[in-house]
């Protein structure tokens, strides 16, 4: 390798880049598929601590039923697994669509409430009723109606 004038710490230096690029891609490609409800936990624990208190109102409950995704890819490099079977494929999620004001601007969203029931009296849930929303100071629109140890409705 003298004689082409390179030197040994380059090719070393070349080939852990290489080795970390690879490392960085396979990791990414095989790590596991996130877990949308525990995202949903963090968020609402996150808000229920630094969240502001504001006065909303309640706009409806909605009840819908949700169809399985499916991942388009199906074969070699198909990150995510099938249901096992035997698994509910449809199953029922409970919206409460809220709206709330801060700083003249108006706010309308939605939460999924599915798994939170014991927080909040469904029967007597009722659209225009008063409730207090807990919202993100530097993210206005992020905001939650329920948490896991909070609720917002009276």
């Amino acid at each position: 390798m003298k004689h082409w004038g390179i030197d040994w710490r380059l090719i070393i230096g070349v080939a852990a880049l290489v080795a970390v690029a690879a490392a960085v891609i396979l990791q990414r490609f095989f790590r596991k598929p996130d877990d949308p409800e525990g995202e949903e936990r963090r968020r609402r624990s996150q808000l229920n601590q630094v969240g502001r208190i504001v006065e909303g109102h309640v706009v409806e409950l909605v009840e819908t039923v949700v169809a399985p995704t499916q991942e388009s890819g199906s074969g070699l490099f198909s990150r995510r697994k099938a249901p096992a079977s035997g698994a509910d494929t449809n199953a029922a999620r409970r919206l409460v669509r809220y709206s709330y004001s801060i700083s003249g601007v108006t706010y309308e969203t939605a939460q999924d409430v599915t798994g939170l029931e014991e927080r909040l009296c469904l029967e007597r849930l009722a659209a225009g009723q008063p409730a207090s929303v807990k919202y993100d100071p530097s993210n206005p629109s992020n905001s939650i109606l329920v948490a896991d140890d909070w609720s917002g409705l009276h």
